[in-house]
């Protein structure tokens, strides 16, 4: 591959007579006169005026690469929007598809280049997320059908990606009547599916951007939640990345502080209440329901009765009040963690 981006440097530079120095993504020198180091805290094309160069990341055959020409004037500038355009051409045998665009851009495939390019054919400005759409594999055709029907004229888009699930781009600017919010649009596509096809979906949504170049982001995010909430086994339904935030941040603490953490919470005798998996559905279904007995019985079957008899029991097994907001939290808390140290 480095022999690829030498030659189309050397290329360059040979018809056009416009030299440049190339870095990986990681910023290693590859091709060029400058064996310095490269700044690597930007996004599309820096003005370096420190060291008087142009810097610009740029794609060629599918790899990320930093370039630096000579010079902060508007020249360089160009000649970095020229190099973009030329790497993007030797490797794009045909004009992105629409699905092919917002694959590129959810993957973080897309140079700056690329988004500049097709975001006006393709884009509506404004703030965005991503929406993760779960379901069993097989059904996928008839989902999407059904959740294209309803973008379908609007700026959002939906696509394929691998077995069982679905990216739905959705824009926040745009007005849909009644849908207020983007949690509230994802309860209509849940309801709607099922009724339409008797496929239960899980949606999945990632964090608002200020613009595409940022959507891989928001689509990282909505893959975090979905694993994370196949992690403790929660149900599917609509779950945004923020529910998570505090899973996220237990699963980036070492395991060894993770251990002294769970020693201090949890007291030997209420093990076994956190290796029940009826008791812990119960608390979990508890927790889902706002706290509410009432809505947590009908949910589970249960009389009032027997509920609070199993609240009662996780109380007198753990200490923890789950129907109190801070024991609840603290009882999510040690369920998280047992399973991150196991």
């Amino acid at each position: 591959m480095e022999n690829d981006i030498i030659a189309f440097a050397n290329n360059i530079r040979d018809n056009t007579g416009i030299g440049f120095d190339v870095y990986s993504a990681s910023g290693e020198f590859i091709a060029g006169e400058d064996k310095g180091a490269v700044r690597l805290d930007f996004d599309g094309i820096y003005a370096d005026a420190e060291r008087s160069r142009t810097l610009f990341r740029f794609r060629y055959k599918n790899k990320n690469y930093v370039g630096a020409i000579a010079g902060v004037n508007s020249a360089s500038q160009n000649y970095a929007y020229l190099i973009c355009e030329l790497a993007e051409q030797s490797y794009s045998k045909s004009n992105l598809s629409k699905e092919e665009f917002f694959k590129s851009v959810l993957f973080g495939e897309a140079n700056y280049y690329t988004i500049k390019k097709y975001s006006k054919k393709y884009l509506k400005s404004g703030k965005s997320c991503v929406m993760l759409i779960s379901l069993d594999s097989g059904r996928e055709r008839e989902v999407y059908t059904v959740v294209n029907g309803y973008v379908e004229g609007s700026s959002d888009f939906v696509c394929e990606l691998e077995d069982g699930l679905l990216a739905l781009v959705r824009f926040l600017d745009v007005e849909n009547g009644e849908y207020r919010s983007v949690a509230e649009y994802a309860e209509f596509l849940v309801q709607s599916v099922y009724e339409e096809t008797g496929v239960k979906i899980g949606v999945f949504i990632g964090g608002t951007v200020e613009n595409a170049a940022d959507l891989a982001s928001s689509f990282g995010q909505a893959i975090s939640a979905h694993r994370m909430n196949d992690a403790l086994n929660r149900p599917s339904g609509v779950h945004s990345f923020k529910e998570f935030i505090m899973v996220k941040m237990l699963e980036d603490m070492p395991k060894f502080k993770l251990s002294e953490y769970l020693g201090m919470l949890l007291d030997p005798s209420a093990r076994e209440i956190f290796e029940d998996r009826e008791m812990v559905a119960t608390a979990e279904e508890f927790f889902e329901n706002s706290l509410n007995v009432s809505e947590t019985a009908r949910k589970l079957y249960l009389h009032r009765n027997t509920l609070n008899y199993r609240l009662d029991k996780i109380e007198k097994a753990t200490g923890l009040n789950i129907r109190k907001i801070p024991d609840a939290i603290t009882f999510r808390i040690i369920t998280v963690i047992l399973k991150l140290v196991r």
